[in-house]
């Protein structure tokens, strides 16, 4: 009976998730008016979400080149993005591949990857935009996007995803809110944020689900397999050429961005959703917290 009502609430979950996907998707294509100059002296990011501001180097900076580092850096986090997008369609492909086409459950499956896609795209239309030169991640994080598919964990693709799409999306919502930023990046924003939505939607059941039958040593290796891809994700937000670009030395800059405070804070509070629904389903315990403060993720209690 229990397996009975978890596979009607999956079904009663996708089907809602696909009748919100047929009212709200959007093609960035035709949304976006990508003709549309892009002002320099706009900011993309608030100025106090940008990882050096407050800093010596922040103060050394023209008001011009702060809102270039700021826009450097939202056109690395679509980077990393795309890199993400990219892992998490094949988990969601392997998913589909493992499952029943005739359910509703797999066949959300493939219309977030149409959104992924879609999204994919519009990041990388953004990047070319504002003359960031690289979609391209690290090398370190494309030998990890290799190990994760050969290591074919579907379950770690849940998880990341809801780390990554809670992170983003809080550093989105206030992309939106703010009007004084740059146009461009709130219309690429909204668009993410509506429909990462749904797949958070998703995902975060189908995490608890796959949580609940694995076992106490599984768990254990998962819970530190996890803070090392929340780790390196959000190192993928700013590149280290995100600060050459602005005329910086790149080593000092991360240097400088790693021990700001006002950089330390901003990851907490986008990582806070995430953080509290890894709590509440007993991914994060009180062995594993201290490694998500290492990281910088977690607040202190």
């Amino acid at each position: 009976m229990r397996d009975t009502a978890r596979t009607k609430d999956r079904e009663q979950n996708a089907d809602r998730l696909l009748r919100a996907s047929a009212r709200h998707s959007y093609d960035p294509m035709t949304e976006i008016d990508w003709d549309a100059p892009v002002d320099p002296d706009h900011f993309a990011l608030p100025a106090h979400r940008v990882a050096l501001y407050g800093t010596p180097l922040w103060a050394g900076l023209t008001p011009q080149q702060q809102a270039r580092l700021s826009v450097h850096q939202f056109a690395a986090s679509a980077a990393a993005g795309i890199w993400f997008e990219l892992v998490l369609m094949e988990g969601l492909i392997r998913h589909v591949y493992d499952g029943d086409l005739t359910t509703r459950h797999a066949q959300y499956a493939l219309t977030e990857v149409a959104d992924e896609c879609r999204h994919s795209t519009m990041f990388a239309r953004y990047i070319t935009a504002t003359g960031y030169p690289s979609a391209r991640v690290s090398a370190r994080a494309q030998r990890r996007g290799k190990i994760h598919f050969l290591l074919n964990d579907t379950t770690m693709t849940f998880a990341g995803a809801i780390f990554v799409e809670e992170f983003t999306d809080a550093m989105q919502r206030e992309m939106i809110r703010d009007e004084a930023l740059q146009p461009l990046a709130r219309s690429v924003a909204r668009i993410h944020v509506v429909e990462e939505a749904r797949h958070i939607g998703y995902a975060k059941p189908e995490l608890e689900r796959r949580w609940a039958r694995m076992s106490p040593a599984r768990k254990a290796v998962f819970r530190r397999g996890l803070v090392v891809l929340a780790r390196l994700a959000v190192a993928e937000l700013v590149h280290p050429r995100v600060y050459a670009l602005s005329g910086l030395d790149a080593r000092e800059a991360r240097r400088a961005a790693a021990q700001n405070p006002h950089w330390q804070r901003t990851k907490v509070d986008w990582a806070r959703k995430a953080m509290a629904f890894f709590t509440e389903i007993g991914v994060i315990d009180e062995r594993t917290a201290p490694q998500w403060r290492r990281a910088g993720l977690l607040g202190a209690d």
